[in-house]
């Protein structure tokens, strides 16, 4: 595959709002959990809470839109020049010339939480009363509204792949001549659909999640926005590439993975081929180590015979939590810091490492030279995408 540039991205988790906080924290290795405080009753877990979004209302003329996903979505979109560099893909391309491509899982679904909790004689409260607002597509449309973009507006909800197939949907676009650039991303916030609804499944951790310890309970939940601007690359071009892509769906289980990884591995092997990598070339793998027993396990296999020992891979959920459908850019713009920066991050929060890891699993943070990247998303339904990235000139 061609490759396509990187031309610029942005990530708003629990660490902080833009580049400069994820960097911080992950060259510290200082993580976000906190407990709850956030679900409707009290449940006894810990999360990666942003805070401040229940005090950012959007600006006036964008109140139809205003939710707790759609300012999440706001406060990432005004960072690190994100949005300067759309509006000049806008001039350059045309309008109808740029994509809208972005992940969710929940999307705006907590407003209409609220408005469920508040019918006024079996009807919608007034103020909730907006049909735009009470949809999976509720994020892409306002995201295209804000830019006045008439280019394709697509929404992915494969659960916890969300935000990484985006880039996959991009890459064909442009290939195809559709069109010239694309946003990509996602975002996902807390609610008690996802808090209630993952702890029904007995996956939910009491304590802060510890992804590849032996000891693991179970997920931590977060919420995040990101975003990335891909075009494709110009003469004598620095910025980072998205080199490849991998998509598979092995159909095993409703929330269970393939006992042997079947569908991450095809996904997996399906990146590396587009990119024109082997394995060897790969220097770090950002995992999707959600610390769920099924995951880790399977996951840790699939790195373990693919691998050699000198490449890294570590989780970064114990920094975030698992943000579910803004997992995939949250990760990949965290992947995209550990090149820029040479800083393979820790797997933050094991401390009795799984005996089914491999040597390739950077328990502390690294000082290396991060040439070659994978970001790994593995959602629901075995729903799996694996996404490849390279320094300028890095790639073959």
């Amino acid at each position: 595959m061609p490759p396509l540039a990187v031309r610029a991205y942005t990530a708003t988790s629990t660490l902080g709002r833009g580049l400069a906080a994820h960097a911080d924290a992950l060259a510290a290795s200082r993580g976000g959990l906190t407990p709850n405080d956030v679900s409707s009753k009290p449940l006894a877990c810990w999360v990666g809470r942003v805070s401040g979004l229940e005090d950012s209302p959007l600006p006036g003329e964008w109140t139809e839109w205003d939710c707790r996903n759609n300012r999440l979505a706001w406060i990432a979109l005004q960072q690190d020049g994100f949005a300067d560099a759309v509006r000049d893909a806008r001039a350059r391309y045309g309008a109808a010339r740029v994509a809208v491509l972005l992940g969710t899982s929940t999307s705006s679904i907590g407003a209409t939480e609220e408005g469920y909790r508040r019918l006024e004689q079996g009807r919608m409260p007034a103020d909730l009363h907006r049909p735009a607002l009470h949809s999976p597509h509720s994020l892409a449309g306002f995201v295209a509204a804000y830019f006045d973009l008439e280019g394709p507006c697509l929404t992915v909800a494969t659960a916890c792949s969300s935000s990484a197939k985006v880039f996959a949907n991009a890459e064909r676009m442009i290939r195809l001549g559709l069109v010239d650039a694309a946003i990509v991303g996602g975002t996902d916030t807390l609610c008690d659909s996802v808090l209630f609804g993952f702890n029904s499944l007995e996956l939910v951790s009491p304590e802060p999640c510890r992804p590849f310890d032996a000891g693991r309970q179970g997920i931590s939940l977060g919420e995040a926005a990101g975003f990335a601007l891909l075009e494709r690359v110009r003469e004598g071009d620095d910025a980072p590439l998205f080199v490849g892509y991998g998509e598979a769906s092995d159909a095993h289980h409703m929330s269970t993975p393939h006992p042997e990884g079947l569908g991450a591995e095809l996904a997996l092997r399906d990146a590396l081929a587009r990119a024109g990598l082997a394995p060897e070339d790969v220097d770090y793998i950002n995992l999707h180590g959600t610390a769920s027993q099924k995951n880790d396990e399977v996951e840790a296999a699939l790195v373990a015979r693919t691998f050699p020992a000198s490449t890294r891979a570590s989780s970064t959920k114990g920094f975030t939590g698992h943000t579910l459908g803004a997992a995939g850019i949250l990760e990949a713009a965290i992947t995209l810091l550990a090149m820029r920066d040479s800083l393979v991050p820790a797997n933050l929060g094991a401390v009795s490492p799984d005996p089914g890891c491999g040597p390739q699993f950077a328990w502390q943070a690294e000082h290396a030279d991060v040439r070659i990247a994978l970001s790994n998303s593995f959602g629901f339904g075995g729903n799996n995408a694996c996404l490849a990235f390279a320094h300028a000139g890095a790639a073959s």
